[in-house]
């Protein structure tokens, strides 16, 4: 963790006057200190005005070595929630500690109830909802690389695309070339939706067959340092008909629109609305249900969210999608999506994958 944003922890936790945070969440830990671990639970985080301190086990004593950056490690036998009870730190009566709602189990609730019993456990998950939405440079240069790999692993699939081939053996490649190009794993789990498959925005690859005249859309991403990537292409398996072009062509421009739009101060809420304007003027606006993009970042869906009900504006470093779409069911659909950094003078655009209509 950098001391610039310890500190901004530290603003936030005197704003909502909070005396520290418990942080259970993987994601959130990995954002905070650099430990990635392997699952919810496996370092604990502590952080408080006075101290940053990450709990963990004997398995991860050399890994936390060489990842924890700016807190004390304690190795800890049994549960770490548990070994809570042993700091005086957190033993003091009536201290207000913030912990995420939204990503604390109800079980996990109960054992900090136990073991903080002097102290007040309180939903801070507005602090959390912010981690990580102006990045740092070091984010930025994660990010544009986990970019770069999941535009590179999209054009060395492209020669297996043809009528016969699973969604499923796409997914794979697709994930296969994502690791052998340095990706730490997929960043989510691979969308490869075919034909009237298509028409679901999130249609995780299936064992359905590609057949001629399908559309085929790819939503995908590629991890580093555990930030990721998040980029949809569609395309069209063999020749494209007359409407398939054009239901493309709309929601390419609703894509493009949106774009031009974004800089920095703008109403996230006003960049959604100019790509559902074309998308609605076309006469397909029923046909485009979800947000036009959000944020990535550790997470797959962050904020800011560019989306009819957001409050949010954009600031400069935030980097976000932007993936309209178009889905007809029973017949098929299109979702075009980059990830965009906002930049002191507008935005730049960081995928380099093309987005003309491929017919393959």
């Amino acid at each position: 963790m950098s001391a610039k944003r310890l500190a901004a922890v530290r603003q936030l936790l005197e704003a909502e006057n909070l005396d520290g945070l418990i942080v259970t969440n993987r994601n959130q830990v990995r954002y905070l200190t650099g430990f990635s671990g392997h699952e919810d639970l496996d370092g604990l985080l502590v952080l408080s005005g006075r101290q940053v301190l990450l709990l963990t086990d004997f398995r991860y004593t050399e890994q936390a070595k060489k990842q924890v950056k700016r807190a004390r490690v304690h190795i800890v036998k049994g549960g770490k929630v548990a070994a809570l009870k042993d700091f005086p730190a957190l033993k003091a009566k009536n201290r207000r500690f913030g912990y995420c709602a939204e990503t604390t189990t109800m079980a996990v609730h109960k054992q900090l109830e136990t073991s903080l019993s002097g102290c007040l456990l309180v939903a801070a998950d507005d602090v959390f909802a912010k981690l990580g939405w102006v990045k740092e440079k070091s984010e930025l240069a994660s990010i544009t690389k986990a970019v770069e790999i999941a535009d590179i692993a999209y054009e060395r699939i492209l020669n297996l695309v043809a009528p016969g081939i699973r969604e499923r053996e796409l997914a794979a490649e697709l994930e296969y070339q994502m690791m052998m190009l340095g990706s730490e794993k997929a960043a989510f789990d691979t969308i490869v939706a075919s034909g009237y498959r298509s028409a679901m925005p999130h249609g995780t690859a299936s064992s359905k067959k590609l057949r001629k005249g399908d559309f085929v859309t790819f939503d995908f991403g590629a991890m580093i340092d555990g930030y990721v990537s998040d980029i949809t292409r569609t395309l069209v398996v063999g020749k494209a008909t007359s409407r398939q072009k054009k239901i493309y062509n709309i929601v390419l421009r609703a894509q493009q629109t949106a774009i031009r739009k974004m800089k920095p101060g703008i109403a996230c809420k006003a960049v959604d609305k100019a790509a559902r304007q074309v998308i609605s003027k076309a006469g397909y606006g029923k046909n485009f249900g979800h947000g036009t993009g959000h944020g990535i970042s550790i997470e797959v869906h962050s904020g800011p969210r560019l989306s009819q009900l957001s409050n949010d504006k954009l600031k400069v470093n935030n980097v976000v999608t932007v993936e309209p779409g178009i889905y007809i069911s029973g017949w098929g659909g299109v979702r075009i999506e980059d990830d965009v950094l906002v930049t002191r003078t507008g935005r730049r655009v960081l995928n380099r994958a093309t987005k003309k209509m491929l017919e393959l």
